[in-house]
């Protein structure tokens, strides 16, 4: 029974528990045993000791254990004295009360008339009581009945509880009898949800169509007047981190409907049948409230789609889909009741989830832009003392390709690392040194590099930089390093890209030049390659067969595209190997051309690669102002981008990312990754 805290922190009363009373009740007959095993015992004699004691007049009555054929022999309080010696062991107060003797016969009954006969050949001597008796070990036995018993009972009841994964033990709410009820947090009118729109920044359009879906429940008329019906649910798609579930706990804090959260993972359990039953109480539960909003995080858990692959088949799963399919849209289907899920793998879903009349509606929540990584930054910096010289339009435009929970990692960082130098107010620098460590990983200062490696890595960087000069379509430079960070960066280099969602030939074909950088400076400048391309080459490897197994940007291999997310984990390729052996031989010509390409181009600018890296090895950090004053202004100058309404949109003239990773497939969009200079 652990002391309880109420809403005051004022410590209440213990919290009753059943349990409790019964360990309690245990402990005590444990005790009693205990304590009755404890009490002295009688000292054993022989039938022939017995008869001298009589004959002595020692003995004031006899008690004879009839199913024990046991005799137990009390001594007068006058003659006690005389047995003390007898009786050292177990003397004490206790033993007046007696028995202080017994001995065993071999049947009561005969002993009791060898007693008479005894009395009547010996008249002198004093007859005594002896009162015939029955002890059971009653109590004893109970106890070794009960002990594992006991025992077994609660190791069965923490085992169920454990499954159960609840407090309240057999009959609570997460126990063994509960176990096929639902787990989904309620919030009702009475529970508040401190989050609202006002702190979703940067999703506009899914914030619109979520806001719709609260109109729709609080004023049905308004749409059911004109022939409308209330969707059946929606889906929230996007990438990790987006925001998709704040979405959701944002309609808890604004609606004024019941509100059920429940993540996909919370329908599977141990046994089978478990999971349909969670679901067909969280819709008994919804009907009851209705009109009400069901969320559903992760759906993909159970949601995937069935009989694609034998082997990875489950049928728990498999069932748990079939009654939620029929729940949302069944001969039982009800009224009132908005089904809300999120998920960042909608390719893996199955196709009867997403059809209309049970998802109707896809709310695509993508990684934000320029205006809306701005909005974003206001909401996470409004805890933090921030200077006044802290350019959030600059932080923007630096992040591209963040996701909100990038934007606020970067903020908590930039936090600790103004505390950890003493700052009252976090200032830009603080801020830049959090993008760096983000991106690139922890500062390594201590790390031990030879010259000659300093020397390798210094021309290795330079090599990416001038190639991101004057490559037309390569990303312009923002800084460039060779302080070494993170697990395995020895050197990187950050990149100012446009946001762009389609990308041509050329376009690709320069980034995987300057991507190529790096190697081709060290194979010019010092006639061997070393081991830090290894990330570059990952990337290049990724770009260039994207660009003819998935966008058909090759002639030989043809306007195809074999890209199929929904086959992921098949075995076959869908290809033949004449095919195959097309493509792998297209994709090294690919790679070829263009890493001559950027030997070329940095056999021509070998003085500016020389200057760069001299600069490196002397301040280990370059910044674009001071690339333009070692080698000049980028002979290429910037496009001005259009928004939807045709206006210019400055969004995406700068940021940082790697050397250049174009979405390879249809799950990749333009995350900062940095080039990494591996040590192995």
């Amino acid at each position: 029974m652990r002391p309880r805290e109420d809403g005051n922190g004022q410590r209440k009363g213990p919290r009753f528990n059943i349990y409790w009373v019964w360990a309690i009740i245990f402990a005590v007959l444990v005790g009693f045993q205990l304590v009755g095993s404890f009490a002295p015992e009688a000292k054993e004699i022989n039938d022939l000791e017995f008869y001298q004691m009589l004959n002595k007049g020692d003995v004031e009555k006899l008690t004879t254990v009839t199913n024990k054929n046991l005799v137990r022999v009390y001594i007068k309080k006058d003659s006690l004295e005389k047995y003390k010696a007898q009786l050292s062991k177990n003397w004490g107060s206790s033993i007046e009360k007696g028995p202080q003797f017994q001995f065993r016969v071999i049947k009561a009954e005969d002993f009791n008339k060898d007693l008479n006969a005894y009395y009547e050949k010996h008249p002198e001597i004093n007859r005594v009581a002896n009162n015939p008796v029955q002890e059971g070990e009653w109590f004893g036995s109970i106890i070794q009945f009960l002990l594992p018993l006991v025992v077994i009972i609660l190791i069965w009841v923490m085992l169920m509880r454990k499954m159960g994964g609840g407090a309240g033990g057999g009959s609570g709410p997460g126990g063994i009898f509960n176990i096929g009820k639902s787990r989904a947090t309620l919030f009702d009118k009475g529970t508040k949800v401190n989050i609202t729109f006002a702190d979703v920044a940067g999703l506009d359009e899914a914030k619109v169509e979520v806001m719709e879906i609260v109109d729709f429940l609080k004023n049905p008329k308004k749409y059911t007047s004109l022939g409308g019906k209330i969707p059946k649910g929606a889906l929230l798609v996007g990438p990790p981190g987006t925001g998709k579930t704040l979405l959701a706990k944002a309609m808890a804090g604004e609606a004024q409907v019941p509100f059920f959260s429940m993540s996909g993972s919370d329908f599977v359990e141990l046994f089978v049948g478990v999971g349909a039953s969670r679901v067909r109480d969280l819709f008994k539960q919804a009907r009851e409230k209705a009109p009400c909003i069901i969320f559903i995080d992760e759906i993909d858990a159970i949601g995937r789609a069935r009989g694609k692959n034998a082997i990875m088949s489950n049928d728990e799963r498999e069932s748990t889909l079939n009654q939620l399919l029929v729940e949302m849209d069944g001969f039982s289907g009800e009224s009132g009741i908005i089904v809300l899920a999120a998920t960042n793998r909608p390719d893996v879903l199955d196709s009867a989830l997403l059809r209309p009349g049970r998802f109707d509606r896809q709310i695509s929540i993508d990684k934000p832009d320029l205006k809306g990584r701005e909005h974003i930054f206001k909401v996470h910096l409004k805890p933090i003392k921030i200077s006044e010289k802290v350019d959030i339009h600059k932080l923007a435009e630096q992040t591209p390709g963040f996701a909100g929970a990038d934007i606020a990692n970067i903020c908590n960082e930039a936090a600790l690392i103004a505390a950890r130098k003493g700052k009252q107010s976090v200032e830009m620098e603080d801020f830049q040194d959090a993008v760096d460590r983000v991106i690139g990983g922890l500062e390594k200062k201590n790390k031990i590099i030879s010259p000659d490696e300093k020397r390798i890595i210094a021309y290795h960087e330079a090599g990416h930089a001038i190639c991101g000069w004057f490559l037309e379509h390569a990303y312009p430079l923002l800084k460039v390093t060779i302080v070494p960070r993170g697990v395995a960066a020895l050197g990187y280099a950050q990149y100012t890209p446009k946001e762009q969602y389609l990308y041509n030939t050329d376009q690709l074909l320069d980034q995987i030049c300057m991507t190529l950088g790096g190697r081709a400076s060290e194979d010019i400048f010092f006639g061997k390659i070393s081991t830090g391309a290894q990330n570059d080459l990952q990337q290049v490897t990724k770009i260039a067969y994207s660009m003819i197994t998935v966008y058909g940007m090759n002639e030989k291999v043809g306007n195809v595209s074999f890209y199929d997310p929904s086959a992921e984990n098949s075995f076959t390729k869908p290809y033949s190997e004449e095919t195959s052996r097309l493509i792998d031989e297209e994709v090294r010509k690919l790679i070829d051309d263009a890493y001559e390409k950027t030997k070329r181009l940095l056999t021509e600018k070998k003085q500016q690669v020389e200057k760069l890296a001299e600069a490196l090895l002397e301040k280990e950090v370059l910044f674009q102002s001071d690339v333009e004053v070692l080698i000049g202004k980028r002979p290429y100058g910037e496009k001005k981008l259009l928004d939807v309404d045709g206006n210019p949109s400055h969004g995406g003239e700068s940021g940082t990312i790697s050397e250049g990773v174009p979405p390879y497939d249809s799950n990749v969009t333009n995350h900062p990754v940095q080039s990494q200079e591996s040590e192995n």
